[in-house]
């Protein structure tokens, strides 16, 4: 039977105790799975204290889903998440090249722009889940541009 979790709020980080309601899961479990799953670095200030980010929180209900729902082993679970993770970079590497073929003509390779922080990504908090939407976007912005000269 799947749970159905509360949806998550629109914070920039949430402490341990609050991921643990957003995701039904105890602290101790979060802190285990920090070991076990190389994706999972929530932030630490004063005294240890750990603040998760909204990818973290997200992450850790693909990790709970994988364990708790799909019957996943840790080391199981450990390698489907590494197989989604290089099946999103290649597909936001893939957006980019299209990108890339379009706009072909500036001077600045559109390659040189991108960050390694927005390919840790998924496609959606990437902002490359409406492809289509975003070229016609870029489009516009370009004849903006060549009116401007």
């Amino acid at each position: 039977m799947v749970k159905t979790l509360p949806s998550i709020p629109a914070k920039r980080y949430f402490t341990i105790g609050e991921v643990g309601d957003l995701c039904d899961v105890k602290p101790h479990v979060l802190r285990y799975w920090e070991q076990e799953f190389a994706q999972l670095r929530p932030m630490k200030r004063r005294g240890n204290r750990r603040y998760y980010q909204h990818h973290e929180v997200l992450m850790i209900r693909r990790i709970r889903d994988l364990l708790y729902d799909e019957g996943f082993t840790i080391s199981g679970a450990r390698s489907k998440l590494q197989e989604w993770m290089q099946a999103e970079r290649g597909s936001a590497r893939s957006a980019v090249q299209g990108v890339e073929e379009e706009f072909a003509c500036w001077t600045v390779p559109v390659s040189d722009l991108r960050t390694p922080a927005v390919e840790r990504l998924p496609l959606k908090e990437a902002g490359l889940h409406d492809l289509p939407a975003l070229r016609k976007e870029l489009f516009e912005i370009r004849e903006l541009l060549a009116v401007s000269d």
